[in-house]
């Protein structure tokens, strides 16, 4: 089961942390020059969007598609991925990382059945077409489907958010709080569900705070997620996680870290164990902010804190971090990220010896 695991999660890594770099560059313009952002600028925050709507995914599904097949699997995958992204109001690197391998396969499995059927001279001819074909297939087949599925499931997740609080079982909420952060709807979450009801709490108490603004922006537990691939992790996933520290907890751009999860799936138990254990400190300290912190940074937090409210939240902050980095450090040590070829191999690269004469 162990081994089962590992080697799944190892070959999702395969196709995300290649591309840690990309997201990186993603997450340091959207910290510097949104409108909440660093440095606001409205000319330079116009590649937030299209990044990370189209290049980071479409980088995913190439990758996952080489990976099965090369440059031609890559390229059917990057495809593919285009018509989910189009039929998908959230960003799909999900969607990237399923499209991405079946399209390469389904090119794979074609050419074997037909390599030896085509004609002597056709064969550039034919393998452009046939990839043009399966491509726009596989594409037509993402717009229409995908859409519709997403969006059935952004309300489902809502409606569960919503009835376990309504229910007073606040901290469990975080189990589908977190499985939707890490799908890229925590927009949907934050201010389709949690925003609205943290309104109407707010009006409601004299203090005008509210609990519902802490559950989906807290900082802590993807500040320890990313603190224990620093110390336990391996490779890539190591070695981007100072930066990636940065960016989350001090710019406020939570997304940076769902990147992390997705290649190593277990470890949204981490973010589980992070996000219960400080919603239980907010919950037993009656801790709330007086509106949503927005980017949800720590000094976006420190903005928003009612007096007297200090404790409890930074308390909650700090036990999620401490928590989500325990269980995640455990994790890491029991299912450890399997390194990527390209990883192992810039680590059994010997350093070229510098040449007579130069300074060393």
């Amino acid at each position: 089961m162990q081994e089962r695991i590992q080697r799944f999660g190892g070959y999702l890594a395969a196709m995300v942390l290649p591309n840690i770099g990309a997201i990186l560059a993603w997450g340091l313009i959207t910290a510097l020059f949104i409108d909440t952002g660093w440095l606001p600028n409205k000319q330079l925050s116009a590649l937030v969007g299209p990044m990370i709507t189209y290049m980071i995914p479409l980088l995913i599904a190439y990758t996952g598609g080489k990976l099965v097949y090369g440059h031609r699997g890559g390229v059917v995958g990057a495809v593919a991925t285009m018509g989910i992204i189009i039929g998908s109001t959230v960003p799909m690197f999900l969607g990237a990382m399923i499209a991405g391998p079946i399209g390469g396969f389904l090119i794979k499995k074609f050419d074997d059945t037909f390599e030896e059927r085509i004609p002597s001279g056709f064969e550039m001819l034919v393998n452009n077409f046939s990839a043009g074909i399966l491509g726009a297939i596989l594409a037509v087949i993402g717009v229409v489907s995908i859409g519709p599925i997403l969006e059935w499931a952004s309300n489902r997740l809502g409606d569960f958010v919503s009835g376990i609080i309504t229910a007073g079982l606040l901290p469990l909420a975080d189990i589908p709080i977190e499985v939707g952060k890490v799908l890229f709807l925590n927009n949907a979450i934050n201010h389709g569900v949690l925003g609205p009801l943290g309104v109407a709490a707010a009006a409601a108490n004299p203090d005008h705070r509210a609990i519902h603004f802490l559950l989906e922006t807290n900082p802590g537990p993807g500040l320890g997620l990313l603190l224990a691939f620093l110390f336990f992790g391996k490779g890539m996933a190591k070695l981007s996680a100072p930066g990636a520290i940065i960016i989350h907890f001090f710019g406020g751009i939570h997304e940076i870290y769902f990147p992390y999860v997705l290649s190593h799936p277990i470890m949204i138990v981490a973010m589980w164990a992070g996000g219960i254990a400080a919603d239980t400190i907010f919950v037993a300290t009656n801790a709330g902010l007086v509106a949503t912190p927005s980017p949800g940074s720590i000094f976006a937090y420190l903005a928003v804190i009612p007096p007297g409210q200090h404790f409890g939240v930074l308390l909650g902050v700090a036990v999620g971090a401490v928590a989500s980095f325990a269980v995640g450090s455990v994790i890491l040590k029991l299912y450890p990220v399997k390194e990527t070829e390209e990883e192992l191999a810039m680590e059994t690269t010997p350093t070229p010896p510098i040449p007579a004469g130069l300074p060393a």
